[in-house]
């Protein structure tokens, strides 16, 4: 499978998860009105957090800055979407995590205005206040694919790892 086709199908799987998830959470489970659903009390809960900015709402500006985020993800997503074709098929994966995140919240912007967040995880008696959704944790992940497995610019075949 050459990589672009490898990165466009593990973007729409990851993009179609994303949409499942905020459907049934933030729809069907009413979380938009809700606010709040406790699932595995205090780990994991569902908390709503309408993010228009960048990361735990960094760089808010109103309306004009969800359409510069839109534009920004879509340039950003055309310019992975290109240097993945030349890669190996770990970062093929890796580029289509962020691609699929991406995207997944784009369409958040075009639908709500802002991303859905609803993900609130907390541990040892510290209250996480912020949220996530699953298009966040696949460009994490998508991230680190490709932290751990880019090739290092020239040396020698012993430097590099084939079949990555």
């Amino acid at each position: 499978m050459p990589n672009l086709a490898r990165t466009l199908l593990v973007a729409a799987v990851i993009f179609l998860i994303d949409r499942a998830t905020k459907i049934w959470v933030v729809v069907h489970l009413d979380l938009a009105n809700r606010l709040h659903i406790p699932v595995f009390d205090p780990w994991v809960n569902f908390a709503m957090a309408w993010n228009q900015g960048i990361n735990f709402g960094l760089f808010d500006f109103g309306t004009a800055g969800r359409w510069i985020l839109i534009g920004l993800a879509v340039a950003i997503c055309i310019g992975v979407l290109n240097w993945a074709r030349r890669g190996a098929w770990m970062q093929a994966i890796g580029a289509g995590l962020i691609v699929g995140g991406a995207l997944g919240n784009v369409w958040d912007r075009f639908r709500w205005g802002a991303v859905a967040d609803f993900i609130n995880m907390s541990c040892c008696g510290i209250a996480n206040p912020f949220a996530f959704n699953v298009a966040d944790a696949a460009i994490f992940a998508g991230a680190a694919v490709l932290l751990l497995w880019s090739r290092p610019s020239g040396g020698d075949d012993a430097t590099t790892r084939k079949g990555w």
